[in-house]
Parts: C-alpha cells; sequence; structure tokens
C-alpha cells in the first residue's frame, strides 16, 4: 500500500515536467510561426491600397438602376489636412490601441472570441482600424474564421509596408459613409458642405460615427439614431483624454448645421429602394455593407425601372409643390411578393426620410378587408345585414360609451347588405361586425396576411385606428390578389461578387394563409368601391377616381383626420399609398383628402397599360349570381335593376324577388323596405347577444 502512494508521488513531478515542456514547444511554435508570418508579409510585394471597381445595381429587366463609384467621384485629403478632432474621434471610436499594435490587437481578439464562444456565434468583432482597411480593399466581409486569419494576415503586410499614418490616411479616405460618400472628404462636404480640414468637433464626432452603420446612423434619414452614436464617440474620446469633459458637453449640446440632402439627387432611379437596399445586406442577409466600399459587387434588384419612374412622377405631380404634405408608395408583384416600385417620400432632395419602410400611420377603413374575410370564416355572407344608424356601444368592464360615427354623419338609418357597406365604408356596420366576431378575430386575420404592427383588441380597431406601415399594408392586401398567399416582400433577386461568386441568391416566400374562395368574395365586393351605379344613401368611395379606371381593378380607401389611404390591386400589381404630414397635424380633407387615390388610380393605369386587362379569375366553388339590391333574393325583370355578387357556392340566395312580392300581396304585408324596419334581422339578433358577452364574459 505504502509503495503505490510513493510511485503515485514520483509520477507527478513527471507530468508537471511534461505540461511545462508541453507550453514551451507550443510558445516556440508559436513565435517561430509569428515570426515566419512577418517575414513572409515583409517578403511579399506591398499590398495594392488603389480601389478601381464599382458597385452596380440592376432592375429586374438587368438594366443599370445605380452605382457605387469606387475611384473618380473619390476624393483623397492628406492626413495632415485632416481636422484633428476627425483624426482624434475615428480613433477613440474604432481603435484605441491603434499605434501600438501592429495590425491586430490580441487583447481585443482574445476578449472577442471568449464573448462569441460564450453566445456560440460569431457576433463580436474585434477588428483593428488596420485589420478592416484591410478587408475593405482585399477580402470579403464573411464572419468565418479562416476569413479572419486572412484578414490578420493583410492587416500584418500593411503594417510591414506601410507607415501608421498612410494606413489611417488610407482607411480615412475609403470608408464608406452612407449615401454614396466614399471617404471623410467626401462625407464632409456631403452632410456639412465643407472640407475635412474645417469640421468642428461636434461635426468630427458625428461623422466618425456614421460608418458603423452607414444606412442605420444616416444624418438625414435617422437624426436621432446619428446623434446618440455621437455621444457615444464623444465619450469614448473623453475617456482616452482627446478632450475635456466641458469640450464633450459643448459639443454634444452644438447646433449642427447639416446641409438639406438636394446634393443627392444623382443618377439612381429609386434612391429610396436603393437605400433600402444596403439595410437589409446587413439586417437581413448579414453581409456587411462595407462590402459596397470594395466594389465589384453586381447587385439584381426587384425593382421594375419604368414603373418606378411612373409612380415618382404622380407622386411629384399630385402633391403640390409649396405644401409640406408628403406622401409613400410601394408596388408588388401578388404572385411573388416582388416589390416592382418604392417611393418613400415625395421629394428625395429635401428628405431621404423612407416613409414606405419605416413611417408607422392609422390605415382608418383600408383594414376593412380583413375585417369582412374574417367575417366570412364566421358564416358570413355578402348579403349579411346591419343597420346604419347612429349608435352608441358600450364596451368594457365600466361599460364605457364608444360611439363612432360615418363619414358625414350620413346614415341609411336601414338594414345594409355587407358588400354595399364595404363599397361605402359604412363604419357602423363595420363595428357591428367586428364586435359580434369578438375583436381578436380581426387582430389574428392581419396577422395571418402578414400585417407585423402589434394591434390591440379593441372595438376602434374596425376603423383602423392603430398604426401600420405602409409596406406592411401592402404585403397584407397581397392574399387579396393572389388568391390568399401571404408573400414576403422581396428587394433582391441575387448578389454576385467580382470574381463572380454568388454571395445571395434568393426565391419568392409564399405561404397559403387565406381561403381561396373567401378571398375571391372579399376581392369581389371591393371592385364595388369603384363601381357608381353601387350609389345608394351615400357615395362609393372611390367614385372621385372611378373615371380615371378602365381595367378591373379592387380596393379600399382608408382616412382619419391625419391621414389618406388608397390600396388596391389588380391580378398583376398590388399598390399601397399614403398620404399625410410627417409632423402628424389634421389634413384638410375636403382639398387633400382625394390626393392619394389619384395617384393610386393614375399610376395603376399607366403602369399597367402595355399588360392585358385581366379579370379576376375566380377558384372553384365560386358562383356568381343577380341579386334584387332591394330583397337581397334573386334578381328578376320584374323587380328592376339588378347587381351582379359573388358568392361560396351553397351560400347564394335560393329564392326569387318575385316570390318575395308574390308573398307579400297575398298576405298584404307592407313593402319590403317596411318589413326590414319591422323585423330584425337573424344576423343583428346574435350581434347584440354576442356583445353582451363580450361586454360581461
Amino acid at each position: 500500500m505504502n509503495t503505490a502512494v510513493r510511485r503515485s508521488d514520483r509520477r507527478k513531478p513527471g507530468i508537471i515536467r511534461l505540461f511545462f515542456r508541453s507550453m514551451l514547444l507550443l510558445g516556440i511554435l508559436g513565435i517561430s510561426g509569428m515570426l515566419a508570418a512577418i517575414c513572409f508579409a515583409f517578403l511579399l510585394k506591398p499590398p495594392p491600397i488603389q480601389v478601381e471597381q464599382s458597385t452596380v445595381f440592376y432592375g429586374a429587366d438587368h438594366s443599370v438602376i445605380g452605382e457605387h463609384h469606387n475611384g473618380q467621384q473619390r476624393y483623397w485629403e492628406d492626413l495632415e489636412n485632416m481636422s484633428p478632432y476627425l483624426v482624434q474621434a475615428a480613433i477613440a471610436i474604432e481603435d484605441r490601441e491603434f499605434y501600438e499594435h501592429n495590425g491586430f490587437d490580441l487583447s481585443r481578439i482574445a476578449s472577442a472570441v471568449a464573448t462569441n464562444i460564450k453566445t456560440l456565434s460569431k457576433s463580436q468583432g474585434a477588428s483593428t482600424i488596420t485589420q478592416q482597411y484591410a478587408r475593405n480593399l482585399f477580402l470579403t466581409h464573411e464572419k468565418t474564421w479562416s476569413r479572419k486569419l486572412e484578414e490578420a494576415f493583410y492587416a500584418l503586410r500593411l503594417e510591414v509596408h506601410y507607415e501608421k499614418e498612410e494606413i489611417l490616411e488610407g482607411y480615412l479616405n475609403t470608408i464608406y459613409f452612407g449615401h454614396g460618400a466614399y471617404g471623410i472628404e467626401a462625407a464632409s462636404r456631403l452632410y456639412f458642405n465643407k472640407s475635412v480640414d474645417s469640421l468642428s468637433l461636434a461635426e468630427a464626432s458625428l461623422l466618425a460615427g456614421v460608418p458603423k452603420g452607414p444606412a442605420y446612423y444616416s444624418p438625414f434619414s435617422y437624426p436621432e439614431r446619428a446623434k446618440e452614436r455621437q455621444k457615444l464617440v464623444l465619450a469614448s474620446m473623453e475617456d482616452t483624454g482627446m478632450i475635456t469633459t466641458q469640450e464633450r458637453e459643448q459639443a454634444e449640446n452644438a447646433e449642427l448645421s447639416l446641409q438639406p440632402p438636394g446634393q443627392l439627387a444623382d443618377d439612381r432611379t429609386g434612391p429610396y429602394f436603393q437605400d433600402y437596399i444596403e439595410q437589409l445586406l446587413e439586417r437581413k442577409y448579414d453581409i456587411d455593407p462595407q462590402l459596397l466600399e470594395k466594389g465589384g459587387l453586381r447587385i439584381y434588384t426587384t425593382m421594375d425601372p419604368e414603373l418606378q419612374k411612373k409612380a415618382e412622377k404622380w407622386v411629384r405631380l399630385e402633391i403640390p409643390k409649396d405644401s409640406e404634405l408628403q406622401s409613400a408608395l410601394v408596388a408588388m408583384d401578388p404572385q411573388s411578393g416582388d416589390v416592382r416600385a418604392l417611393v418613400g417620400g415625395k421629394s428625395y432632395e429635401e428628405s431621404t426620410f423612407n416613409r414606405v419602410i419605416n413611417a408607422s400611420r392609422s390605415p382608418g377603413s383600408a383594414l376593412k378587408p380583413f375585417l369582412y374575410y374574417a367575417a366570412l370564416e364566421d358564416g358570413f355572407t355578402p348579403l349579411t345585414s346591419f343597420r346604419s344608424q347612429p349608435t352608441e356601444f358600450k364596451v368594457g368592464e365600466n361599460n364605457n360609451v364608444y360611439a363612432p360615427g360615418n363619414y358625414g354623419e350620413i346614415y341609411a338609418d336601414d338594414f345594409i347588405p355587407m358588400y354595399e357597406a364595404l363599397a361605402v365604408s359604412d363604419n357602423i356596420f363595420a363595428v357591428k361586425t367586428h364586435l359580434y366576431l369578438g375583436p381578436e378575430a380581426l387582430v389574428e386575420t392581419t396577422k395571418q396576411a402578414g400585417i407585423t404592427a402589434e394591434l390591440s383588441p379593441i372595438p376602434s380597431l374596425a376603423l383602423g385606428t392603430q398604426n401600420v406601415k405602409v409596406m406592411d399594408l401592402a404585403a397584407g392586401y397581397l392574399p387579396f390578389a393572389n388568391g390568399g398567399k401571404k408573400a414576403e416582400p422581396r428587394f433582391i433577386q441575387k448578389i454576385v461578387d467580382a470574381e463572380g461568386n454568388v454571395l445571395l441568391d434568393t426565391e419568392p416566400e409564399t405561404k397559403q394563409v387565406f381561403d381561396p374562395q373567401k378571398t375571391y368574395v372579399v376581392t369581389d365586393m371591393m371592385q364595388g368601391v369603384f363601381d357608381v351605379s353601387m350609389d345608394s344613401y351615400t357615395s362609393v368611395t372611390g367614385r372621385s377616381v372611378a373615371h380615371l379606371i378602365d381595367r378591373p381593378l379592387a380596393g379600399k380607401s382608408g382616412s382619419t383626420d391625419f391621414d389618406s389611404w388608397m390600396v388596391g390591386f389588380s391580378p398583376q400589381l398590388v399598390t399601397s399609398v399614403w398620404v399625410g404630414y410627417d409632423d402628424n397635424r389634421e389634413m384638410n380633407h375636403s382639398q387633400e383628402g382625394q390626393i392619394s387615390k389619384r395617384i393610386w388610380a393614375q399610376f395603376m393605369e399607366e403602369g399597367l397599360e402595355d399588360e392585358l386587362k385581366l379579370a379576376f379569375s375566380p377558384p372553384d366553388n365560386i358562383v356568381k349570381v343577380d341579386i334584387d339590391p332591394e330583397t337581397g333574393l334573386l334578381a328578376s325583370e320584374e323587380c328592376g335593376a339588378s347587381r351582379t355578387v359573388a358568392f361560396e357556392t351553397g351560400t347564394q340566395p335560393q329564392r326569387s324577388c318575385t316570390e318575395e312580392i308574390e308573398k307579400e300581396e297575398s298576405s298584404g304585408a307592407g313593402s319590403p323596405e317596411n318589413q326590414k324596419e319591422d323585423e330584425l334581422p337573424e344576423q343583428e339578433e346574435k350581434f347584440f347577444d354576442r356583445l353582451k358577452r363580450w361586454i360581461q364574459p
């Protein structure tokens, strides 16, 4: 027993010696490897540091719609001519140890590796200024360990062959600052209309923060984000002793005289569209936007250049020039979800803020088609009736009174069918339907369609009182145009690098979410929005533009005190148009309320002028029958004018209007109108029953 213990004790020094010898050997190999890498980097010729290629954007027809030029549109400034504030800000926020390391910072790399192992990702970077410069010049932006090793080696080559000042100068002259500005001189002229040598501390710190995310921190598009980033840069400068606390506070509070982005008017087709492409590269596809700077990319988009020009044209012509009124338009292919045209505002030169992507506004009655689809799922038909009259609803546990009204306080004071309620946008009918179904039904239907806004199940949701985005609402209408399929908006088809490698290749993403028959019935009802023959106690909401329409179109308008919408489609194109003020002031609807409809109607007609005038194709199990509007029964010549309405097979009326007339004559009953007044339809009775249950669960 004692012998065993003594032998074990004798083995311990051997294990310890083996461990230290192994560590020594690894250290020798590591140092030898580093020396070999340094020698190899020194023996190789200096790497070229000029960028000569351009990144090209193509439309869906493969025509060039824009370029990121890497050469003739650059300005190269010597480091000694740059504002010292700019140089200090760049070092403080990007690489505090720039003058101490040899191309890569081992402590930062170790910290990043530890973070990535902990989070099981490669999200944490540790690139020095030299590494960033090397990556932009020579490499892709894949987040792989092999690319990181290449990056470190190229950084070493740069450090061996170039002085620190040359590397920093090259970095600042080639880094991307957004909106086509490559290099700090181009950025200084773009944002402040001055040369880089005269930048103040406030201006320099603002610009130094932009390269982290040129699309995300653009002072033009997102001034609040840019300001927050500037504060971070100034704090870093203070931490490193480059500026005092007083200088930081003065710079944070300094007024910045940003130039109006008029100089951004260039040869690009669809600048709002192309700006959003840059955001998608990083946010959705994890492709670093700095890769644009390297050049040589070919980005194939979904834009139809001719359609884009027509969209811009009608926004420009219909929005008064001397007005602060704004507009946004997006047009999509209903089958694929491809975005064919996008106008983020009335003038990119005045404002680069993309209202299609970033503005959230109340859609008003443009949300009603989703409500009536949910109603069809609950057993409604186009003939289901509610009474249109001033109504007070007691809702919630405290029986709060909700009293919506129709536009202009115009009511039928009678029962109206659902297809008519949609065409004239009767609010009382919509709220009754909403409460009858239960408010969650509308919320769930919008989610199914692809609307991502967090909507609350409140009574006023039926009237579109909660905000959605222009893009979201357009995408939500796709199922009505394509037979019930949700489709993800697609902007990019393919990206190819300078060597011909395909970096990204996308396919349309679609999913059946709505029943084709019910979808078609809603679409059929939405065509009534432009049918002036349906004018009754009030006009159909599309009356003002009906004369501009010369093909089958379906849609729905929407309005609030602050917004005006028109969303609609043909079998080939879905378009969403919003008009309003950025500061959410009230609109003058008597003068401005029809602008969104005019933009939409004229764009749809001109945009589709070379396309076939296709009717909406009904799926199986759909029947179209002529209805007598007075009785809601099958039409007959004896009953007068009729209207053709689409139904799911089996839900259409079975009796003729003549049978109703004969019944009344034989029984001596009053007219059909009086009978509707005297007898409460079954649906109305059910409505009050459900409303009571909703108020008192």
